[in-house]
């Protein structure tokens, strides 16, 4: 899967009839520019209204999982979404010319095939990933569902089905990583109890079932005569219960088919949340309403940790932590390589220090001579000095010491950093330092915009023991 946002390459077409409603609908993926997100427009209202893939636009979940923005609805997205986000998408315009996604055969394969006749494309962007570090969790006492998310890698997912039906069973469901999706997951069918079944029938729904879009379990005994309305019904010439309690409307594809979708279901509503996620789901008897209400708890858990993680207030004229020669008495680095002009803020768990970026920086001669632009692994080296002053503080006698980073991950270089920027460097305390090894989340700023970002380690090492 693409570290970059990625988007279509054309615009793509499919139509089919909406489940509930029974109406023919064509949906268009069309390609969007980057940060656009998932978006669905109503060409068939005035003023063609867009509705924003957000979970916070539910309005219904009863029947699959229904938005409303600008006084339009759109239905049963789940499927569709799911399969923009299982083939690693990012921006995307759904156009459609009615409310209702079309329900095609029940799993999201035929959005996926669409998709990949045309062809995804990587866009000039970052894919910007929220990973997770602590645990959010979402519990339903009535209906018995838990959901967990916990911090992981990769968008992995568990799912576990358990509707003491002696026909299903316990069934499970794992994704360990979300490019399984196209090749084990897309393809599983939507399914109901025969009794549900009955009771959207004896109330006008499901207008567009045809008994080839859902695996229907039986779990009750069936006369003839039942068996008879309903082949009448769908236009079956007979229909009847195989031995395993399914109808014999469809063959299974998987043998925890029932399971699989439930991941499905899972996949398409937590792409509301509207960013794509680091981290491991655990879902136990899922449904519309927990995902959503789940992925509403993600994004609001998201928006309180961004909020926590404002870019830092820089006024030049504010008296500095450390100077200059502050700094270069704490650090053995000396010009050309002292890459830290001031330290303004710090704390036991988080220090702030500034880089002026001028254009007689020595580098700037033969990186870029005709368009500078300050190399990124000195832009990480300006990072572990910054953070060599909050590692070498947390010692008594500080100048009998010396920080040797020996581990970078997940660095990120976002934006150029050019001269005349000033680089804010932020360094954070992932944990408490244990024996000297320092684990810290180092993001650089230019203004409000995030440049550079990576976690590195570091040990704090006595200088005689170094030699």
């Amino acid at each position: 899967m693409s570290d970059m946002q990625c988007t279509l390459k054309s615009a793509v077409s499919i139509s089919g009839y909406g489940l509930h409603t029974g109406k023919n609908v064509t949906l268009t993926f069309k390609p969007a520019p980057i940060n656009h997100g998932f978006k669905f427009k109503r060409i068939d209202l005035p003023d063609q209204p867009i509705i924003n893939a957000d979970a916070d636009l539910v309005v219904d979940v009863s029947r699959g999982t229904t938005l409303e923005q600008n006084g339009a609805r759109v239905s049963t997205v789940e499927h569709s979404l799911a399969a923009l986000v299982g083939m690693g998408l990012d921006n995307v315009l759904i156009e459609m010319d009615g409310m209702e996604v079309p329900i095609i055969d029940g799993s999201s394969q035929p959005f996926i095939e669409a998709i990949e006749s045309v062809g995804v494309e990587e866009q000039n962007a970052v894919r910007e990933y929220f990973v997770l570090n602590s645990t959010v969790q979402y519990f339903d006492p009535i209906k018995k569902v838990e959901m967990t998310a916990v911090p992981a890698e990769d968008y992995q997912i568990s799912v576990m089905v358990d509707y003491n039906s002696p026909v299903l069973g316990t069934q499970h469901a794992t994704l360990h990583n979300i490019s399984e999706f196209r090749g084990e997951f897309a393809a599983s069918r939507t399914f109901c109890f025969l009794h549900e079944l009955e009771l959207l029938l004896d109330n006008n729904l499901i207008k567009g079932g045809d008994l080839s879009n859902a695996i229907v379990v039986v779990d009750k005994l069936v006369s003839d005569e039942e068996l008879a309305r309903l082949a009448k019904l769908f236009n079956r010439d007979k229909v009847s219960v195989m031995k395993e309690g399914i109808l014999n409307n469809v063959d299974l594809r998987y043998q925890n088919e029932p399971a699989r979708h439930k991941l499905l279901d899972v996949v398409g509503d937590l792409a509301l949340i509207g960013t794509p996620i680091k981290g491991k789901v655990f879902a136990s008897r899922p449904g519309h309403a927990s995902n959503v209400e789940f992925a509403k708890r993600i994004k609001a858990y998201i928006k309180a940790t961004k909020n926590r993680n404002v870019v830092p207030e820089y006024d030049p004229n504010a008296k500095p932590v450390f100077d200059i020669r502050q700094i270069e008495k704490a650090l053995p680095h000396k010009y050309p390589f002292l890459l830290v002009d001031k330290i303004i803020e710090m704390t036991e768990t988080q220090v702030v220090g500034i880089k002026n970026v001028t254009f007689n920086e020595h580098f700037f001669q033969g990186h870029f001579p005709g368009n500078p632009v300050m190399p990124g692994v000195l832009q990480i080296e300006a990072m572990a000095q910054t953070g060599g002053i909050l590692a070498l503080g947390t010692v008594p006698d500080p100048h009998n010491y010396d920080t040797y980073f020996v581990k970078i991950d997940k660095c990120r270089f976002k934006n150029r950093v050019v001269p005349g920027d000033t680089l804010i460097l932020k360094l954070e305390l992932l944990s408490p330092i244990r024996r000297g090894i320092c684990e810290m989340k180092g993001t650089a700023y230019v203004g409000n915009k995030i440049v550079t970002e990576a976690e590195l380690i570091a040990k704090i090492v006595r200088k005689e023991d170094a030699v």
